[in-house]
């Protein structure tokens, strides 16, 4: 592969995952890292992209809001994981789901459901499920997050402390293996709190690039989860806390531990 198609590979690949580290570009090429550091460079140079936080990304990432970033970011992995998490709820359930870029995935696997209830406080999730299949959607009120438009704050978790569901089901900003389920905003943390406290199973659907992050507040240690849903092994730090806990481990294609 020439300069010029690596280089077009990269864009193509941004255009699919938002965000890219020197690293993973190096593995998906089968180049050398100074190769890509030589592309990533003359790519930089003439506007095509940017660096950021460790990586690069397009120019035009920039100006997306925060959560139709993170939409983008791990697309595919998130859209794996979605799709081996709609298999595990059937037609009839009931399903919580709090605001986040997986659990939004998820939503879009669950179109093929019917007469679904759903809970949640993701506008976007609401839309997508509120006027298809006799589903029943349920969508909590209060102070709407500036980002995402996701109802949060003790209005919005009093409203779904009134149901008790089949599967409650939070996305998460940061998986620590000594602390467990971590966020970074205390009022997204809370409402994911209660959202686990309300299900008959509870999950944690996140994609592998969370791990080992420290986070800011904590959601619940690795015992308040029944269920992690996410798209590669965790290390080994994490995944020994999880099997003390007795956690059960969901991988995609196949690939199911616990």
């Amino acid at each position: 592969m020439i300069a010029a198609q690596r280089q077009a590979e990269i864009l193509r690949l941004l255009g699919d995952t938002g965000t890219a580290r020197i690293s993973d570009l190096s593995d998906r090429l089968g180049v050398s890292l100074e190769t890509v550091r030589r592309d990533v460079k003359i790519l930089v140079s003439d506007g095509s992209v940017v660096r950021r936080h460790g990586g690069i990304m397009l120019p035009t990432a920039l100006r997306e809001a925060p959560f139709d970033r993170r939409m983008r970011e791990n697309a595919t992995a998130k859209r794996l994981i979605a799709r081996l998490m709609a298999r595990t709820i059937g037609d009839g359930e009931s399903v919580m789901l709090d605001t986040g870029s997986t659990t939004s995935f998820l939503a879009r696997e669950l179109l093929e459901r019917r007469r679904l209830t759903v809970v949640t406080n993701s506008p976007d999730i609401a839309r997508l499920l509120a006027t298809v299949n006799g589903n029943a959607v349920h969508m909590a009120g209060g102070a709407l997050d500036s980002d995402s438009g996701a109802a949060l704050g003790l209005s919005a978790i009093e409203f779904v402390s009134r149901f008790w569901v089949d599967h409650a089901v939070i996305s998460a900003g940061a998986l620590h293996g000594a602390r467990g389920i971590m966020d970074y905003r205390l009022e997204e943390a809370e409402f994911a709190r209660a959202v686990l406290s309300r299900g008959a199973r509870r999950v944690v659907v996140c994609d592998a690039s969370k791990f080992d992050r420290p986070g800011l507040v904590q959601v619940c240690g690795w015992e308040g989860i029944e269920t992690l849903v996410t798209d590669r092994p965790p290390p080994a730090e994490a995944r020994a806390a999880l099997d003390a806990a007795g956690v059960r481990l969901l991988l995609p294609e196949r690939r199911a531990e616990g």
